[in-house]
């Protein structure tokens, strides 16, 4: 298997196990927060509006596993269940992004990410 494979894979399991955590966490929430909370790290995109460089650095800051994982952790030791349960919806949404092969972006466009080239000219 591939290396892009891999981390595809490793994107499925992580957004499981944040949908896990979120779920675990905020059983009352309904469908319509956590559809909110899942689609809010796509509003870095609004990045893109200054330039591809700028773009790029707002839409990977939105979407590392770091800060997600680390919201999770400082609603643990705040006892947060809000936090954790964004947290785990941040990471699923990162997760899911890297199992369909949406990547980091690269400054050079919004196609070009760590995984590969993303549209359809790339097929």
């Amino acid at each position: 298997m591939s290396t892009i494979a891999w981390q595809r894979v490793e994107g499925a399991g992580l957004a499981l196990g944040g949908l896990a955590v979120a779920a675990l966490a905020a059983p009352g929430w309904g469908a319509a927060i956590w559809l909110a909370i899942l689609l809010a790290p796509d509003l870095t995109m609004a990045g893109y509006l200054a330039g591809p460089r700028i773009g790029a650095a707002f839409y990977n800051l939105g979407h590392l596993y770091a800060p997600a994982f680390l919201l999770t952790v400082l609603g643990v030791a705040l006892g947060s269940t809000g936090l954790i349960a964004g947290g785990g919806l941040w990471l699923a949404h990162v997760g899911f992004d890297r199992m369909l092969g949406y990547g980091l972006k690269s400054p050079s466009g919004f196609r070009d990410t760590h995984l590969g080239r993303i549209g359809r000219e790339a097929e």
